[in-house]
Order: structure tokens, then sequence, then C-alpha cells
């Protein structure tokens, strides 16, 4: 009979062990998840920093009277690939994206700059990163959601303060215009 009791002791310490261990390393696993899709919108922001020098090269001959345009989509173009923090990137991300809305809004008065090749290349091209971004950003809050909701649920919770798991920041849009629906208006 203590032999048995021994056993079962002896079995439920090893499944305890084995419960931890399979714990640990799940948190650990979505941590370098979280991660890695922040690296994958850092990828698509590095490709949109990369076409933007050469979508105002082309524009430049065709926009002479649109100099603060051009230098403010290079500012933020600047300002959004020294950013270092998340909350820093979020903010001049989204200001990049402001000023690259006014940008080809002002585009649209240059007949001859829509009838360009490079020009519409370049723009396809941005528009493209725009939507692998705006997959980037949603896949990356979907795995910080499954990674906050495991690091607050038991037994996990407790392993994870053991081990300093903390809450990552889902990306979330600073600018309060892209919360709204936009207008559509049909005029005749």
């Amino acid at each position: 009979m203590e032999l048995i009791i021994f056993f079962a002791f002896l079995a439920f310490i090893l499944i305890s062990i084995l419960s931890f261990i399979s714990i640990y390393n799940s948190l650990v696993k979505m941590r370098n998840s979280v991660k890695n899709a922040w690296a994958q919108i850092d990828v698509q922001l590095k490709r949109r920093h990369d076409l933007i020098p050469n979508l105002i090269e082309t524009v430049k001959g065709y926009m002479d009277h649109e100099r603060e345009v051009l230098m403010g989509v290079a500012q933020a173009r600047n300002s959004a690939m020294n950013a270092r923090t998340m909350g820093e990137k979020n903010a001049a991300e989204g200001e990049l994206s402001n000023v690259l809305t006014r940008f080809f809004a002002v585009a649209e008065n240059y007949p001859q700059l829509q009838a360009n090749q490079n020009f519409l290349a370049l723009q396809e091209e941005l528009i493209s990163t725009e939507n692998k971004i705006a997959f980037a950003r949603q896949y990356y809050n979907d795995e910080v959601m499954q990674y906050n909701t495991k690091i607050e649920q038991f037994p996990a919770n407790t392993i994870a303060g053991m081990f300093g798991f903390k809450d990552m920041a889902p990306f979330e849009t600073t600018n309060p215009s892209e919360r709204e629906a936009p207008t559509v208006s049909f005029k005749r």
C-alpha cells in the first residue's frame, strides 16, 4: 500500500513538472510569435520606406508648386525610420500614412503625372505594401491577443508571473480620422 502511494505521489510530481515545462515552453513560443509578428510589420514598413524616395523622385518634375507636400512626405518618412519604440513607430507611421494620403490627393491634380507609368507602378506598389502592412498589423494583434490571454489564464499566469512574462501592447491607430467611416458621395 505504501508503495502505491509512493508511486502515485511520484507520478503526480512528474506530471506537475512536465505540465510546468509545457506551459513555460508555450509561453516562450507565444512571446516569440508576437515578436516575429512585429518583425513582419517592420519588414513591410521598410519596404514602404524604400518606395517613397523613388515616388518623390518620379513626381518632382511634375509637382514644382508642391514642394511643401514633397518635403512633408520626406520628413514623415525620416521620422518613421528613426522611431525606436513601438509607440513611436505607431505614431510616426500614422503620420506618414496621413501625409501619403494628402500626397496622392494632390497628385490627382496633375494629369500628366497620372499618365506616367513609373508613377502608376510605384503607386500600385505602395498600395500593395499598405495592404500588406494592414494584414501584418492584424496578424500581430491576433498574436498579442492570444499571448495576453495565455498569460492571464490559470495556471499559466502563475508561471508567467514567476518568469516575468508581461502583457504586450496591440497595434492601435493614433489617428482619430482613421477610426471614422469614410464619406461616400455620388455627385451628378
